[in-house]
């Protein structure tokens, strides 16, 4: 579980096929000196076990499954990512409640220039909607964000300087690509409902037969 707070902009410094998973190794400055072998950490909001540290950097590999559902096939040497450390149950929430399991791949837009902040436009597949609300929170390649304002397949966010100088908001470009993960606690509402509905069908069925 993690936050959506930032802790580090890693580097790719190798990547690695073995079949259809990858092998990637990511240099640190901040969590390596804290990182140990089979912890998680979310890597651009993908949560990945630490296989492997090296002096500066450290090993994850990432099956076929989480390639397809994620940008993390994309990935390229040199490559600037987000980098989270789990939460523990002495840490604040300073953002919301994150699994590191992607939904979706989102698509950056448009960014608009304003005086003080910035603002991304993103795009996301259309049966993603019913989990998105107004000044909702979302997760964008592992940055807790609010919504601030929502359409039929897209979406606004308002970027404030120190969240786009302390993540890759700072690199991103028009026709890039974004983890989403989206609200848990509106999946497992849907789920409920859907079992809820289910069993009442199944009930009246039982009553009337």
């Amino acid at each position: 579980m993690f936050t959506g707070i930032i802790e580090d902009i890693g580097t790719i410094t190798n990547l690695k096929s073995t079949g259809q998973a990858k092998r990637i190794e990511i240099q640190s400055q901040k969590i390596i000196q804290d990182v140990k072998v089979d912890d998680s950490v979310a890597i651009n909001g993908v949560c990945l076990t630490v296989v492997k540290i090296n002096n500066s950097s450290f090993e994850c590999e990432s099956v076929e499954e989480t390639l397809k559902k994620t940008t993390l096939k994309l990935l390229k040497a040199g490559q600037k990512v987000n980098l989270e450390r789990a939460l523990t149950l002495q840490s604040r929430i300073g953002g919301h409640l994150v699994q590191g399991h992607v939904d979706s791949i989102g698509k950056i837009d448009q960014i608009k220039f304003e005086t003080l902040g910035k603002i991304f436009t993103i795009s996301f597949p259309s049966e993603f909607r019913k989990y998105l609300i107004q000044v909702g929170s979302i997760c964008i390649d592992g940055v807790s964000l609010t919504i601030a304002n929502l359409h039929s397949n897209n979406f606004e966010l308002s970027i404030i300087p120190h969240t786009y100088q302390t993540t890759i908001f700072q690199y991103y470009k028009v026709g890039d690509s974004v983890n989403l993960e989206f609200d848990l606690i509106g999946k497992y509402v849907e789920n409920f409902i859907n079992k809820a509905d289910k069993f009442e069908e199944k009930l009246n069925i039982f009553l009337n037969s």
